[in-house]
């Protein structure tokens, strides 16, 4: 009997130390921590206004290698030219990768520039940093999981409308991440895409967003149903003119955008520290963490 208890003993011992590798699913580092995603919001507005080719913006990219790194996770600059009303600009996206048992990715996203404005202090506390602070975290997050998928963390340059949203002044960031993935005929082991876009705000609400792809919507608006956020993540349909997500549909890929536009701040230079918190982070950061399995699964499935 002694025997069996001190065999026991030592596997539990072997599990305790195996980390998030063998005993963590359940573990702290899988679960998404609002207070490292603050901290991550907080230095993007310090770094003040951070419109696309800005050395504000090089600077908060660094923070974002950095972090990454941090983690142990693999990123690179995606460096391109575009040609904006302004002139050509200088734009760089950041890809992460997280390799996982296939190599067939998930991939999520979130601009992290903000709009120009000339009139005012524009530092995008919602508008870029609440995004891009969640999609650091749940690359932490991610790191430490077991994932079935390879998962791609994409952090777009050149959202925004460098003057007015119309035409191509706009999804810079995006628009070239789709035509190089063209290009390397790479997009088709792209299985489905995840945008995050202006989900910091301290009233937030979530819509469906119409354009996006059906099942993708169901299963995260039902996951948060499922986790008691079904006054954040409303059933009441909306359409956006336009966003990260529109060339990943375009090109055929299931998308899903998260935003909130019931803003009274947005593109306004009260969208500052003030108007968000960290509750909205935990809420979006805890319903997309939780949805991913189910969107895994109907990967997996073949439907």
């Amino acid at each position: 009997m002694s025997r069996l208890l001190s065999r026991l003993t030592l596997l539990i011992a072997l599990l305790a130390c195996a980390g998030p590798g063998v005993a963590g699913q359940g573990s702290t580092a899988l679960r998404f921590d609002s207070a490292r995603a603050w901290e991550h919001l907080r230095t993007q507005v310090a770094f003040g206004p951070r419109p696309a080719g800005s050395p504000a913006l090089a600077e908060c990219r660094r923070y974002l290698l950095s972090q990454l790194q941090l983690h142990g996770i693999q990123a690179r600059e995606q460096a391109f030219e575009a040609d904006t009303p302004l002139g050509r600009v200088k734009m760089v996206n950041v890809i992460a990768t997280i390799p996982g048992a296939r190599p067939a990715r998930i991939a999520l996203g979130s601009h992290y520039d903000t709009k120009l404005f000339r009139e005012f202090r524009f530092v995008g506390a919602s508008d870029g940093a609440s995004s891009t602070a969640v999609l650091l975290e749940l690359a932490r997050a991610l790191k430490a999981r077991r994932n079935p998928f390879t998962y791609e963390l994409i952090f777009f340059d050149g959202e925004e409308a460098v003057v007015e949203w119309q035409g191509t002044d706009n999804t810079y960031g995006s628009r070239h991440y789709v035509q190089a993935a063209r290009k390397a005929g790479t997009l088709s082991s792209l299985k489905a895409f995840v945008l995050l876009d202006m989900v910091g705000d301290r009233d937030l609400t979530l819509r469906r967003e119409t354009n996006s792809t059906r099942w993708l919507t169901e299963i995260i608006w039902g996951t948060a149903a499922r986790l008691g956020h079904g006054k954040v993540f409303l059933q009441e349909p909306f359409s956006v003119g336009g966003d990260d997500h529109f060339p990943f549909l375009e090109a055929g890929v299931p998308a899903v955008d998260l935003i909130d536009l019931d803003y009274p701040a947005w593109h306004r230079p009260d969208d500052n520290l003030d108007n968000v918190s960290a509750r909205s982070l935990q809420v979006t950061g805890d319903v997309v963490l939780a949805s991913l399995p189910a969107i895994e699964q109907r990967l997996l499935s073949g439907k």
